[in-house]
């Protein structure tokens, strides 16, 4: 590969590096002078304490809680307790009846409640949808846009303009039209069938309308103005929105409507104590649409089965379109035919029922037939997988659990703190190991390490504290590992650098070629084993609930860091580096000093004009240079090393009576790399064959003289 043409900028990378930093401080000290944003992270349970709530479901006498039952009540806790910003929350049951949730820290009474309510599916008459905004929201927009509402909502004139003088403005703003399915509604037929109605449907119609008539002359129709107690015996519809406008067209619940933004995630947590006899407004729970609906019709404890599956066509015969399947018991089958009979055929959105649980509409489907059998199918614009998520809903939702509570206590911290005391022991240790391994293994060059794990260090605190005082999140002992971990595992990515550098210095590279032409190869590497790690802590972060989460977020967030701490920090610090003298130089402790990474002298004298003695060659050198020549076929410096090497071992003998013997061999020694050079030196057999027998003839005479003299000697 050849050098990097681009002259190397890292004055740039610093500063990049530099201006993210102070933005993320500033933003924090705003947080800490102007908002509640804090100098030191939260803790979660384990390290700070909290409050532990037991609950123990109540239902009557001779019913049981199913396993699925209890999760579902769990996960519904869990997603309350997630919504309002709480982390680190601990849910879970105990035994095969009781409900555990241990919050961190001291929580509100709101989060109290939400924790305690129960969840509730009941089926409830639409009265109106309509824009998830608030009114002021659509005012603004409306304003700066300079557009005019006026959208058809499904309303008579009349009933609009009431709405407007309530409101002051229009109900609707940028509502659906009428003949457009309102969010998180679509379509109920009878399952198994077609949409279209029947003689039998129309005559079950008019049936069910004149016992609507019958009911509300006697006090026992619509609404809750009766004052009787509304039971399953009490003839269906309770509520209709066009006869009893009056009841949902009030003050309170028309400010409340114009006021309730859905939008707003706080305002979707569920759990809220609505009245099952009076008209309420609430949001879908995707928050796409807000409505105002009427009193319990229908209560979910008489829904008995729900499943996802294919709708089937006019023909009977199963197609594409996922649809949900609904049945009823015997009682709910008879209110439910007549909740259809009444709603079938209506504008909308008074042909509207909306199933809710916890508070939050999950579907508000149009009737399209009056279901007389208690198997309805629910159709509309949504996937396999929608479907099977919306019949888990209604089928886990359809048995009321109300909690009470068994006891509420303080939980200690006094266990957790010993745990995190340990483990940033455990981790200082750690840390300090690897900063001696790379002072010893890469000598001053081992400071770069050092310098790039404490920025990597300042960026993590920084954005923990950010994450602490955003988005409620609470630093846990798990989360602790993962932060050890994760600033451990950066210094894989500077080993492999330097390792690379080195590898490229060997092959005979300036140390400025080097740097660029190490990190071109060496960052692939690096990319790919933090592209597995992040996999890996997004892959837990999602299957993983509780203390378990915090550790794969701490994780993925170190990857995330380890990544632009080298890109703008390691790559950039060794680009200067390689340009001073102490380390372009390759001083002895750089790190980066050829003598000491058995490069050959060669190379060396091409690349940095150095000029390396073989007394100077490390042993590791010197073997690596003998297998080289080994490998090219050089058998003369082979010979050159063994009669050297013989020369010196005969040196150790201080005796009178070898000095004479030692002085010839070393004579003849010195002369044979000569001779060897010679014969390498482009000669034919024929001439190497003859210098091979005048060096044996010098060899004789040779050891001929040093036997005269040991004989002279004695």
């Amino acid at each position: 590969m050849s050098d990097i043409e681009e002259k190397p900028r890292p004055g740039l990378r610093f500063l990049w590096l530099a201006i993210i930093t102070v933005a993320l401080a500033a933003i924090i000290a705003g947080g800490v002078i102007w908002s509640n944003a804090t100098t030191t992270p939260k803790l979660a349970l384990d390290l700070e304490g909290g409050t532990s709530i037991i609950l123990e479901p109540q239902v009557s006498e001779g019913t049981d809680i199913s396993k699925e039952q209890l999760d579902q009540a769990v996960a519904i806790i869990r997603q309350r307790v997630d919504s309002t910003g709480v982390s680190e929350a601990e849910i879970s049951t105990q035994g095969d009846r009781n409900i555990v949730v241990n919050l961190p820290g001291n929580p509100d009474e709101e989060t109290r409640n939400l924790v305690r309510s129960s969840a509730q599916l009941v089926f409830r008459r639409v009265a109106l949808v309509g824009d998830p905004r608030s009114q002021e929201q659509i005012q603004k927009e409306q304003e700066s846009s300079g557009e005019e509402s006026g959208a058809d909502d499904g309303l008579s004139d009349e009933e609009r303009k009431r709405l407007e003088d309530l409101t002051g403005a229009d109900s609707q703003g940028d509502g659906q039209g009428e003949d457009q399915a309102p969010s998180g509604g679509g379509d109920v037929v009878e399952a198994g069938g077609s949409a279209t109605k029947t003689d039998e449907s129309t005559e079950e119609t008019k049936s069910s309308e004149s016992e609507s008539k019958d009911a509300e002359k006697s006090g026992e129709g619509s609404g809750s103005s009766g004052g009787s107690k509304v039971t399953d015996s009490t003839p269906r519809p309770l509520f209709d929105p066009e006869k009893d406008a009056s009841e949902w067209q009030t003050d309170t619940i028309i400010k409340e409507y114009s006021e309730l933004d859905c939008t707003n995630k706080k305002n979707r947590t569920g759990g809220q104590q609505q009245p099952s006899d009076e008209p309420v407004v609430s949001c879908s729970e995707d928050g796409q649409a807000k409505y105002i609906l009427g009193p319990v019709e229908l209560s979910g404890d008489h829904l008995a089965d729900a499943n996802a599956g294919y709708a089937a066509g006019a023909n009977g015969v199963q197609t594409n379109n996922p649809a949900v399947n609904l049945s009823f018991d015997s009682t709910g089958r008879e209110i439910f035919k007549q909740i259809t009979s009444d709603i079938t055929g209506k504008q909308q959105p008074y042909n509207q029922f909306a199933i809710e649980l916890d508070g939050l509409v999950l579907s508000a489907p149009s009737s399209n037939a009056v279901i007389t059998d208690g198997n309805a199918q629910i159709t509309g614009n949504f996937t396999l997988d929608e479907a099977q998520t919306l019949a888990n809903q209604l089928k886990n939702g359809s048995l009321p659990l109300s909690f009470q509570v068994q006891s509420e206590d303080q939980i200690s911290p006094t266990l957790g703190s010993n745990y995190l005391k340990i483990g940033l022991l455990t981790g200082l240790v750690g840390l300090l190991l690897v900063v001696v391994y790379s002072l010893l293994q890469y000598r001053v060059l081992g400071l770069v390490t050092v310098s790039s794990l404490v920025v990597a260090g300042v960026l993590t605190y920084l954005l923990l504290l950010l994450a602490s005082w955003r988005y409620g999140y609470r630093l846990s002992l798990a989360g602790v590992a993962g932060i050890i971990i994760g600033i451990g595992m950066a210094a894989d990515s500077f080993i492999v650098y330097f390792e690379r550098v080195r590898d490229e210095l060997r092959s005979g590279r300036n140390l400025l070629s080097a740097v660029e032409v190490g990190w071109d190869r060496a960052k692939r590497t690096i990319y790919a084993s933090k592209a597995v790690n992040m996999l890996a802590a997004v892959i837990l972060y999602i299957l993983a609930v509780g203390s378990v989460r915090g550790f794969a977020f701490t994780l993925g967030l170190t990857v995330i860091i380890d990544v632009l701490v080298v890109f703008l920090f390691t790559h950039p610090m060794l680009q200067f580096l390689a340009r001073t003298k102490f380390f372009g130089e390759g001083h002895p402790m750089s790190g980066m000093d050829p003598r000491l990474l058995g490069v050959k002298p060669a190379a060396y004298r091409g690349a940095l004009n150095l000029s390396i003695d073989d007394k100077d060659k490390t042993p590791e050198a010197k073997r690596r240079e003998k297998a080289r020549m080994r490998k090219a076929g050089m058998t003369a410096e082979n010979g050159s090393d063994t009669t050297t090497a013989a020369a010196s071992e005969s040196e150790e003998i201080t005796t009178d009576e070898s000095k004479a013997s030692t002085a010839a061999k070393s004579k003849t020694a010195e002369s044979k790399p000569a001779k060897s050079a010679a014969a390498a030196g482009g000669m034919t057999i024929a001439e190497r064959k003859a210098a091979a027998r005048r060096a044996e003839e010098d060899d004789a005479v040779t050891d001929s003289t040093a036997d005269d003299g040991k004989e002279a000697d004695k």
